[in-house]
């Protein structure tokens, strides 16, 4: 079995949360206390030196692959330091033993980071299908952004940053305590400028720097392009998760490994008048496409008489 990186000294399992020390319970003493030591290694670098997070949460991987923990601590890890194909890996994995069907908007991201932004449109709007608390809301809304943007969908792009912000493009509404929106006018602000609106841009990065001067440079991850708005609306409905089936104990079978996990399959052949859907119909109206004119690529699921019945 490989050796994996040294464990520091100062790393000490009884820094891990309880639920993740029950979990290793099941190893032998002595690989229960080495797994423990790279996954506190991997959690308490994961910010400051992702590579070496990754390292170790690959090291506890190869002494306990069959936990769940273990396959969480690699996505995260992965998806910090920026290898988005494993990070989408792990986390499915992660997601089919443990049952927990978290981490939406950071798969998502992964597909947007891996050339697929349609499938991140696919995953957001899968996710805003159920219940979702305010913050996952703006991390999916964050993605969505971003991936409408690579997409050529300016329009959309900024239609789904506008309704996040209540629909009022106020800067001075903006709220200290609402950290979520401050994230979601940085992203407006930034998309703002890459469209050439330099002054509305000023006024919405003065109004966040006024409560947050680190938040109004940071960089969001939401990279947005100067595009031409008259563009033509992509095809989003392309794309969907691999297969979410729970393995019971948290543990895969002997046949599973990351290996295993599929690529995402394309359909496009549901989708229901959503967010998406009416942030679709009003870049449509935006670029003067009614009736019979309907965006290229778009299919006839697309109108609220086709919508299937739920």
């Amino acid at each position: 079995m490989p050796a994996g990186p040294e464990i520091p000294e100062w790393a000490d399992p009884r820094d891990l949360d309880p639920a993740i020390r029950a979990a290793l319970r099941g190893l032998d003493p002595r690989n229960s206390a080495t797994v423990a030591g790279h996954l506190v290694v991997a959690g308490t670098l994961v910010d400051e030196d992702p590579e070496t997070a990754l390292a170790h949460a690959r090291a506890a991987r190869d002494r306990a692959s069959r936990l769940a923990v273990v396959r969480e601590a690699v996505g995260v890890a992965a998806y910090h330091a920026g290898d988005y194909a494993e990070a989408a890996r792990e986390i499915r994995a992660y997601r089919r033993m443990s049952g927990d069907q978290g981490y939406r908007a950071v798969l998502a991201d992964c597909e947007r980071a891996l050339g697929r932004p349609e499938v991140a449109i696919r995953l957001v709007n899968e996710a805003l299908a159920a219940p979702v608390d305010d913050e996952e809301s703006v991390e999916l809304r964050l993605v969505e952004a971003g991936a409408r943007q690579d997409l050529g969908e300016a329009a959309a792009a900024r239609l789904v940053l506008e309704r996040a912000l209540g629909g009022r493009s106020d800067p001075s509404a903006l709220d200290a305590g609402d950290l979520g929106k401050l994230r979601v006018a940085a992203a407006y602000a930034e998309l703002l400028r890459a469209q050439g609106e330099d002054v509305e841009a000023d006024r919405w990065l003065e109004a966040i720097a006024a409560i947050d001067p680190e938040l109004a440079g940071e960089d969001l991850g939401v990279e947005f392009a100067e595009v031409d708005l008259s563009e033509g609306l992509g095809d989003p409905l392309a794309g969907d998760e691999a297969s979410q089936d729970t393995v019971p104990g948290g543990e895969l079978p002997d046949e599973e490994s990351p290996a295993a996990d599929a690529e995402a399959d394309e359909d496009d052949s549901t989708w229901t008048m959503s967010f998406a859907a009416e942030v679709e119909a009003e870049v449509a109206e935006l670029l003067g496409e009614t009736g019979d004119d309907v965006p290229a690529g778009a299919g006839p699921s697309e109108t609220a008489d086709d919508q299937p019945e739920h």
